[in-house]
């Protein structure tokens, strides 16, 4: 089990490293197998190359798989809720996992998995729960609905130490809203590659998004 403090330690390092290398991940949700390769490639053409695939499909493991092979591609299974699909995201070659929500639970059984977890938080005491656990970086989830912008402005003072990658309602026109704050060290969304793109195989499309999506961080930095 992880439950030496050096190996807590080390995870969190792991997850700092792995949600820094690029600012946006894209949430993906897809079925077909086929064209697991060809978006990862049109997404880190585009300069994403962290990836979260979620389990809400019955293919999802395979496309992890499939993707994983990628040369350069970074690959987070999402929806995470249960020992089972963690186990298996680790298996199927992920680098970590992402969990809409936070349960003691699952903080026990991420213990037994050697990838880190990037836990799913609503709530103050939710944050304060998964920071006990020794968790520095969380997801907030689902970000918009629950405050977004303004629930994390004011986390930054009562909770210093912790940083979130918000998800949820985030798209190319209040991205750069996020990027503002002090606590947020990468987003994830959707509209990278929306369900649309995906059946029209618009892969090129995709690589554009995911080109201007870091063009409007890119511009925030040289404010």
């Amino acid at each position: 089990m992880l439950t030496q403090r050096s190996e807590i330690v080390q995870n969190i390092t792991t997850i700092k490293n792995l949600l820094s290398i690029a600012p946006i991940i894209p949430v993906i949700v897809l079925d077909e197998v086929e064209k697991a390769q060809p978006l990862a490639k049109a997404l880190i053409s585009g300069g994403l190359r962290v990836i979260e695939v979620t389990l809400r499909t019955k293919n999802a493991l395979k496309i992890i798989e499939q993707m994983a092979k990628i040369d350069g591609a970074i690959i987070a299974s999402g929806t995470v809720r249960n020992f089972s699909q963690m186990q298996n995201s680790y298996n199927a070659g992920c680098q970590f996992m992402v969990a809409p929500g936070t349960t003691k639970k699952l903080l026990n059984e991420a213990e037994n998995i050697p990838i880190p977890l990037l836990p799913g938080v609503a709530s103050v005491s939710e944050a304060m729960m998964a920071a006990e656990r020794g968790y520095q970086y969380l997801k907030l989830f689902p970000a918009e609905p629950i405050g977004g912008v303004k629930l994390l402005k004011s986390l930054i003072s009562p909770l210093p130490e912790l940083k979130f990658c918000p998800t949820g309602g985030i798209n190319k026109d209040n991205l750069k809203s996020y990027f503002e704050l002090a606590n947020v060290i990468s987003v994830g969304g959707s509209w990278i590659a929306t369900k649309q793109l995906l059946e029209n195989n618009n892969f090129m499309q995709i690589e554009k998004n995911a080109k201007n999506a870091l063009n409007i961080i890119g511009a925030l930095s040289k404010d």
